[in-house]
């Protein structure tokens, strides 16, 4: 069935830049809504941005407007988050979900998502 991987985390001072994707094997990408969600320890699971299955809108959270992009390209079945200036607060393992709907724009509530990848730790520390 649909497995979602992650990659691209990795440790950065703040105000550095990363690249994170998520590439997805046993469906077709482009019939799923993917969400980019992120915990930090002791905290709750939150919502960071989402792309509509063709691409032609996104959601980003107050927290990473104007910093964060999301993106996907079908045709290699991966979804991109670009993640620039980051914070210390963006430290957290991310995570990226798939959300199989026919109408509807993609949205930032994780019991939205049923299939998710297993995280990508994201380090902004100085």
């Amino acid at each position: 069935q649909l497995r979602l991987v992650e990659s691209g985390g990795g440790l950065v001072q703040p105000g550095g830049s990363l690249r994170l994707s998520c590439a997805a094997s046993g469906v077709t990408l482009g019939y799923y809504h993917i969400g980019w969600f992120r915990q930090a320890p002791g905290k709750e699971r939150e919502g960071v941005s989402c792309i509509n299955r063709n691409g032609d809108s996104t959601i980003y959270a107050d927290s990473v407007k104007g910093r964060f992009t999301v993106s996907r390209d079908n045709a290699k079945n991966t979804v991109y988050l670009e993640m620039s200036s980051l914070k210390p607060e963006d430290t957290a393992v991310y995570y990226c979900a798939a959300d199989f709907r026919l109408v509807g724009p993609c949205l930032l509530s994780v019991k939205e998502y049923d299939h998710w990848g297993q995280g990508t730790q994201v380090t902004a520390s100085s």
